[in-house]
């Protein structure tokens, strides 16, 4: 069963930020809380806002924070006219911005929301003071995660059946535990339920695909050197979906990017120890002046 705001938007954690914004072609689902500067968080693959509900209130002693489901994602709804490309992403966002008049003066993208962040930052979609990437997928990796999902979500992205599919086998909690347990993070039962949820929604399941199916970092590793501001690394020690050695590679082209490594956390480091997170934040902030 999909998603409902109806249904299910009054567990949702943090519902009482959330709000629907429309944009283009899109209805996206957008939760703010807090005071202050805004401060823009983007969530990964197969993720939603679910994923910020510990880091998002310790971020809003200081800032406001924003968050979204990426199309395709949870309660976002509508797709972009470019499909869901890393580039679409950016356009997209950059509207739902401008839409809601909303300067953010630092962005934190998790996975492939850190690459969603740069590339805005590159295409002017929003000018931020820096970025924080926590555990980004900023470069091509050569991990299970890619070598297994790029190409298969390219086919099954392809069979409308497919997501229906995936949502039934996502019935088996075990299942979603394990594959939790597989990008190197250790959650509480509150936060494999949610993932759960997610991922018996054939739609959630269905964009997901569909962003996978599209992603591509070519131009983004070719520009990665150039980037106008200050890039801050945040490295789970623990990281099986997107190896901590990819944080060098990128500072091997940005030497500029400082490392920060999160010890014994995974991939949803996050999720495990928001508290972490925020120290190493707000410790770079403190150092940006933002």
């Amino acid at each position: 069963m999909d998603l409902d705001w109806q249904l299910d938007g009054g567990t949702w954690p943090l519902h009482e930020s959330s709000r629907f914004v429309e944009s283009g072609d899109v209805r996206w689902h957008v939760q703010q809380l807090g005071h202050g500067p805004a401060l823009l968080l983007i969530h990964g693959t197969g993720a939603s806002t679910h994923s910020w509900r510990q880091l998002a209130p310790l971020l809003a002693t200081r800032w406001t924070v924003f968050a979204f489901d990426l199309p395709g994602h949870a309660f976002t709804r509508g797709v972009p006219p470019q499909g869901l490309s890393l580039e679409a992403m950016s356009n997209a966002a950059g509207a739902l911005l401008r839409q809601m008049k909303l300067q953010p003066v630092l962005v934190i993208g998790h996975s492939a929301g850190a690459a969603i962040a740069a590339r805005m930052v590159f295409d002017r979609q929003c000018v931020p003071r820096a970025i924080v990437s926590l555990n980004g997928a900023l470069l091509r990796v050569h991990s299970r995660y890619h070598l297994l999902f790029s190409p298969l979500a390219k086919l099954l992205s392809s069979n409308h059946m497919a997501a229906h599919l995936i949502a039934w086998k996502a019935r088996d909690r075990d299942a979603v535990e394990h594959l939790i347990e597989s990008t190197g993070s250790h959650l509480d039962q509150a936060g494999i339920d949610l993932y759960w949820r997610l991922l018996r929604s054939p739609q959630h399941v269905a964009g997901v695909l569909q962003m996978m199916a599209q992603w591509r970092l070519d131009r983004l590793m070719q520009q990665l050197s150039l980037v106008p501001i200050p890039l801050l690394q945040l490295v789970g020690s623990q990281d099986r979906t997107v190896p901590p050695s990819a944080a060098w590679r990128v500072r091997e082209l940005l030497p500029s990017a400082p490392i920060v490594s999160l010890p014994n956390l995974g991939h949803l480091a996050h999720e495990e120890r928001a508290e972490s997170v925020a120290h190493a934040v707000f410790e770079a902030a403190d150092g940006w002046h933002v």
